[in-house]
């Protein structure tokens, strides 16, 4: 299914580490373990994966600053899985830099398709035109890189796919559930500020190179490319 993918877990306790080392087995996924966010790093530095699997409360480095050395070198998919339930938890964390968030105690088959999810993106990406352009910013589909005014963006994978399809779809006005289910291909069960989340880190980015508004609130709606 996913042969030649390789998955890199960091997670300190050892039998939820090997049910993740299955559970990647069963989507015929190499997974390789780290016990610590330092060991965590020095996977990274060594090896090439295309997707990590994160807890938060780790000993060495935490979840959170492993997020942000990796967001300051790479835009791999990282899927946090923690015992932490708290929305705050996860609007920080999301703000940071992942992709997905994953509450323990979490079912095989939620794990098995969130990692999907993360995985099939390419295989999307790869029907898209190699490039698209809207106002000042230009998408490269390939590189998986957005410049704006000739500036390049460094986002995340989720919100280089969030800007992807209000490219698509540009002055269009886009629910939360149709970028919901555009971008994670799953049923959108209400509003978990997700979507909010990812939007407002765009925005942030967008700010940082223009004064001009790309992205519009549509109150009632949702958000439009403008």
């Amino acid at each position: 299914m996913y042969e030649g993918k390789r998955a890199l877990i960091i997670e300190d306790d050892q039998e939820i580490n090997m049910l993740l080392s299955i559970i990647m087995e069963k989507l015929h996924m190499e997974s390789i373990a780290a016990y610590s966010g330092t060991e965590g790093l020095l996977q990274l530095e060594n090896n090439t994966f295309d997707l990590i699997l994160l807890d938060l409360m780790l000993p060495g480095k935490s979840g959170e600053e492993l997020i942000k050395e990796i967001r300051e070198k790479s835009s791999i998919p990282i899927i946090v899985i923690s015992a932490k339930r708290d929305i705050k938890n996860k609007v920080q964390v999301l703000k940071m830099g992942a992709d997905d968030y994953i509450t323990k105690p979490f079912h095989q088959e939620e794990v098995m398709a969130r990692v999907e999810v993360q995985l099939r993106k390419s295989s999307f990406h790869h029907m898209q035109p190699a490039e698209m352009r809207w106002r000042g910013l230009k998408n490269n589909m390939e590189k998986r890189s957005v410049t704006l005014n000739g500036k390049e963006m460094q986002l995340t994978n989720a919100e280089f796919d969030i800007l992807t399809f209000f490219i698509c779809n540009p002055e269009r006005a886009l629910s939360k559930r149709e970028i919901y289910e555009s971008i994670w291909k799953g049923t959108y069960y209400g509003d978990d500020n997700t979507i909010s989340v990812h939007i407002s880190n765009l925005r942030k980015k967008i700010s940082e190179i223009t004064n001009e508004e790309y992205i519009k609130t549509i109150w009632g709606v949702g958000f439009m490319l403008v």
